[in-house]
């Protein structure tokens, strides 16, 4: 059956066919599904004595411009926060303009910088010397909360690997690579937070993201914020390769590399369980993210004899970053296994 918001009433439904007659809703849930006049509604009957009301579109509403006025005197780094903050409420246009005439060009490169490598979707659409004008042009359909999710663990994973292998050759430049990389996997944490704010707002609003229960918002937040741990380990292992003087002993770096891909095949089971919702994988990643500190300890007995004290604290921090993030895929398996218990359940 097909409805239709009345125009005098936007509480109203006139439900046309055969018979007519109006259904009264509380204003509340017209504005929680940002319905207005003359939209359409699906009815449909779910039993007996229930109604379900639909609406045939997911428009949502999009925030005004926000503006951001600058003095100069303002910190360039406050200035990138502020920015940050704004675009993760949700503005679809940004604007940064100077109370005093001009913004500085630390300001000026600030923005540009951050709009380069932090926001996703994020152009300068005006550039002038009195005011800096983004625009968020990537639609929600475009990118989901599951693919930026995804994209993050394969940014993530691949900055660790990348860090091994730098390690292993005492590349310098490749390490600076992996650090430099960080910014990507910032770029979606980001991103998805915005999503995920937006998404709280209404029912419409998790559907047009890709979600279909609120309950997953604070799971996807906890699994970007494992995802962005695991990457700064990654960096954190690049930073003390560019600290190492002598290569490791083969001996050594085999049962490191050993680690890392343990680390990793953590971190892939738990990403796997995650995108296939699979309750018995996310059981076993936890199992297998328990190890890791015993793994850790046989290293680290092995290295104590042949090391000298400097040389042991790095592999001790370089270690340590490996297990951690084996541990942070041991977390997503956790939240895994919290999304999909009811499908365990027996109920009576």
């Amino acid at each position: 059956m097909k409805a239709q918001i009345k125009e005098e009433d936007v509480r109203k439904i006139q439900f046309t066919g055969r018979s007519s007659y109006i259904l009264s809703l509380p204003k509340a849930w017209v504005r929680e599904m940002n319905l207005a006049a003359g939209d359409a509604v699906t009815v449909s009957k779910i039993d007996d004595s229930s109604l379900l009301i639909k609406p045939k579109t997911t428009r949502v509403e999009k925030k005004p411009e926000a503006l951001i006025l600058v003095t100069r005197d303002d910190n360039p780094s406050s200035l990138a926060r502020k920015i940050v903050s704004v675009y993760l409420v949700g503005y679809g246009n940004i604007q940064i303009q100077s109370r005093e005439g001009k913004l500085t060009p630390a300001q000026r490169n600030a923005v540009k910088s951050l709009v380069r490598t932090k926001l996703v979707g994020t152009e300068i659409v005006d550039d002038s010397s009195e005011k800096i004008t983004l625009q968020i042009l990537l639609s929600l359909s475009e990118l989901s909360i599951e693919n930026a999710v995804r994209r993050m663990y394969l940014i993530a994973s691949s900055m660790h690997r990348d860090a091994i292998a730098a390690l292993g050759e005492l590349g310098k430049d490749a390490a600076e690579e992996v650090i430099l990389t960080d910014d990507e996997v910032d770029r979606f944490d980001f991103y998805v937070i915005r999503q995920l704010k937006f998404a709280i707002e209404s029912q419409t609003a998790l559907n047009a993201v890709g979600l279909k229960d609120r309950r997953d918002l604070l799971s996807y937040r906890l699994i970007i914020k494992s995802l962005e741990r695991i990457a700064d380990h990654a960096s954190g292992i690049a930073e003390n390769v560019k600290t190492i003087e002598n290569p490791l002993p083969k001996q050594i770096f085999q049962k490191i590399q050993d680690f890392s891909d343990y680390s990793l095949e953590t971190l892939d089971n738990a990403m796997t369980a995650l995108l296939k919702r699979d309750y018995a994988l996310a059981d076993e990643v936890v199992e297998m993210a328990q190890k890791a500190p015993r793994l850790e300890r046989e290293i680290l007995e092995l290295a104590d004899s042949k090391f000298k004290i400097e040389e042991l604290s790095i592999l001790r921090v370089i270690l340590e970053d490996i297990r951690r993030s084996a541990e942070y895929a041991g977390d997503i398996a956790e939240i895994v296994l919290n999304l999909t218990i009811e499908n365990m359940v027996v109920r009576q």
